[in-house]
């Protein structure tokens, strides 16, 4: 599990950025590409290192004007962490 107040970053082997040809946000990395789902680039796209995963999870409820969506933020997290996508940082 990811600290509710840690400030996760994307890792820095990986390079998140929109790809026009594949009409979706993208993970780069040296071997390959991530076409990453809707859902998944929110979060990311929020992660940089400053944020708290609190943080990003009142942001990404304010911009989708919805609740309840933290055990899915750190759900998906927890995911990226394994693959090595995020890196969870400091607590604040």
């Amino acid at each position: 599990m990811i600290d509710s107040h840690a400030q996760p970053a994307v890792a820095p082997m990986y390079r998140l950025q929109f790809e026009p040809a594949q009409d979706a946000w993208v993970l780069l990395y040296p071997e390959g590409m991530v076409k990453l789902n809707t859902p998944a680039a929110e979060i990311l796209r929020r992660c940089d290192g400053r944020r708290s995963v609190e943080a990003i999870v009142d942001d990404l409820e304010r911009a989708f004007a919805c609740d309840g969506l933290s055990a899915d933020v750190h759900a998906f997290l927890c995911q990226a962490r394994e693959r090595g996508w995020v890196h969870p940082g400091a607590p604040s």
